[in-house]
């Protein structure tokens, strides 16, 4: 797949002038919020190398998202909590994060590309599976969303250390299990995944939103195995608007 501004020059054919390119990074972290950034590029400051972030080294990375924030015509950035993730489940969260980044974008985009799902906005939008492969600004933002959400992670190590956070930026590795294992989740645990119930000292309550597209069902465990009736309940609203990357 070619990263490229085929989507964007379309979208300009048809009279939209604010084309924004939105994506979402730590969905399967076990720690802390799912973060999402919105970027409007400039078609007259193109920026080479663009690409998925997953695709990049992180010296790179770094590299691009100083380039995206000096080049843009706008960029955002939003996030969801853990408080927040296991309340209304991954899927939404990730969804809130996006549209909270696209609403603080100036200027206002009028069109959307988006990786793979759609946002509750009334805004022409476009879902594109492997959309951060295949776009230039859905790329900025799947590196811009990166590079912020590490950096937070960095912070929050300096907080919980004993996590190794700075190492594994919360996600589901070898030695963040040993760690919930000696010390025990933290409030900033997304206590819906089942991978912290399980690898925690304490009983935790399990009534969470199932996040079955990141975990197999054959994966978790039989008592944990219920319907999600939270999305269309009492919990279809984010229970707060804050979403903190600050200790």
């Amino acid at each position: 797949m070619r990263c490229q501004g085929k989507y964007e020059r379309e979208a300009r054919a048809q009279g939209f002038h604010c084309i924004a390119g939105v994506d979402e990074v730590g969905r399967g972290a076990l720690f802390g919020p799912v973060f999402a950034a919105a970027v409007i590029l400039s078609p007259d400051r193109p920026i080479r190398g663009l690409r998925d972030s997953k695709q990049l080294p992180p010296e790179r990375r770094q590299i691009l998202a100083e380039r995206i924030r000096e080049r843009a015509v706008g960029w955002a950035v939003g996030a969801a909590d853990a408080f927040e993730i296991d309340h209304v489940n991954i899927y939404q969260a990730s969804r809130l994060a996006m549209r909270r980044a696209v609403e603080r974008l100036n200027p206002a985009p009028d069109y959307l590309l988006i990786d793979a799902i759609t946002v509750d906005l009334p805004l022409a939008q476009l879902a594109l599976i492997h959309g951060d492969a295949l776009s230039q600004c859905i790329a900025a933002a799947s590196i811009l969303a990166k590079v912020e959400r590490d950096a937070c992670m960095c912070e929050w190590d300096k907080v919980f250390p004993q996590y190794g956070l700075k190492n594994h930026k919360g996600y589901s590795t070898s030695e963040h299990w040993k760690a919930l294992e000696n010390h025990g989740p933290t409030s900033m645990h997304r206590f819906s995944f089942w991978p912290v119930r399980e690898h925690s000292p304490q009983t935790v309550w399990t009534g969470y939103p199932r996040q079955g597209e990141l975990f197999p069902a054959d994966e978790i465990p039989a008592e944990w195995a219920q319907a999600d009736d939270t999305e269309s309940g009492e919990y279809a609203e984010p229970l707060r608007e804050m979403a903190a990357c600050n200790p």
